[in-house]
């Protein structure tokens, strides 16, 4: 048995810039930082006792004889992509709802990908694991995502990203204090919205209007560059950090009608109004998690005002994608060499 766990992220500044529509011509920049909540993911060669060869379980139950009938589509591709064809059971378990803009499909199919690798007695450094990841998901799925998220299941940390126009990309760890560290989570807040939403659309919708929206985009970029010298400069408040970010959040409402709705404007101006310097919806938008950045004194006042929704506690800085059990020899290495029960074949 192997289980892989992922990091979920916080995305603070240039989400949208990590486009390769974008960032391919212009070049991009995100910061922000893997957050201690997590997707596990457990994987198995399945015992040759049922009736199916494969057993996936995550919001819902899968029990198939191949690999082209599991509705999953990163278990499937990445399945495919490796070659496993021996029978496997894959579970999947996480801290927090998917759909929500804390880049939990990314964080699924990176800790897929290390199990899965993992199982085969193959190990990934973190930047040949993202790219693994970037490949499945854009290529072989074929899904509207950026570059970020899978760089931070793989990487971790609180870093600073940035995409160049010949597809590379440097990751740039913050190197703050304890104290700093400290200063930045005692500022942030995290509320659920209460509703979920297929990213892949609002994806599509940004990066059709990109070329109408290039100042805005050229602008999220420069402040991922700011945020990033506020939070290294120790003499520079946290307010600075809120304060951008609101200036953010207005330029990214801008790029696409859809990146929020009335519901999301109500929670934002809420948080606003009881104190908030600034925030943001995290993700492609539509819904999902909202971050607010807020003095530690108002905290309470901005959670108070948004009493309805679900506050989620967290740090920063966590791990990138871990095999955090690694016990190979199962049921695979007694049945390969069986005479009769052929599953290894």
């Amino acid at each position: 048995m192997i289980i892989a766990r992922t990091p979920y992220r916080v995305s603070f500044f240039g989400g949208g810039t990590d486009y390769p529509a974008w960032y391919r011509e212009h070049g991009g920049a995100v910061i922000g930082t893997a957050i201690d909540k997590y997707c596990h993911v457990t994987i198995r060669h399945l015992p040759p006792f049922f009736e199916h060869k494969h057993r996936i379980v995550y919001s819902k139950v899968e029990t198939v004889a191949s690999i082209d009938e599991i509705e999953h589509p990163s278990v499937r591709a990445v399945l495919k992509y490796l070659g496993i064809h021996k029978g496997v059971e894959i579970h999947h378990d996480g801290d927090l709802p998917a759909r929500t803009g804390v880049g939990s499909s990314s964080s699924f199919t990176c800790g897929m990908y290390n199990a899965a690798s993992a199982l085969l007695g193959r190990m990934h450094k973190p930047a040949r694991l993202a790219d693994e990841v970037t490949h499945i998901e854009q290529n072989l799925i074929g899904e509207n995502v950026g570059d970020q998220d899978q760089i931070w299941a793989a990487h971790g940390g609180t870093n600073y990203i940035e995409f160049r126009p010949d597809g590379s990309h440097k990751v740039t760890p913050l190197v703050i204090s304890a104290d700093r560290r400290r200063e930045l989570e005692s500022h942030l807040i995290m509320v659920f919205t209460g509703f979920s939403r297929f990213a892949d659309q609002y994806a599509k919708n940004q990066i059709e209007n990109i070329p109408k929206r290039q100042a805005q985009l050229h602008n999220l970029r420069e402040m991922a560059e700011e945020a990033f010298n506020i939070l290294i400069a120790p003499d520079r408040e946290i307010a600075e950090f809120g304060r951008l970010m609101a200036e953010s959040w207005r330029n990214k409402r801008e790029i696409h009608e859809t990146v929020s709705t009335d519901r999301v404007d109500e929670i934002y101006e809420a948080g606003i109004a009881a104190g908030a310097y600034g925030g943001k919806l995290l993700g492609a938008g539509g819904g999902g998690f909202m971050l607010f950045v807020a003095p530690p004194e108002r905290k309470q006042a901005v959670l108070d005002a948004l009493s309805d929704l679900v506050p989620v506690d967290f740090k920063i800085g966590a791990p990138g994608s871990t095999i955090v059990l690694y016990e190979p020899n199962g049921w695979d290495a007694a049945m390969d060499n069986h005479p009769t029960v052929g599953r290894s074949k």
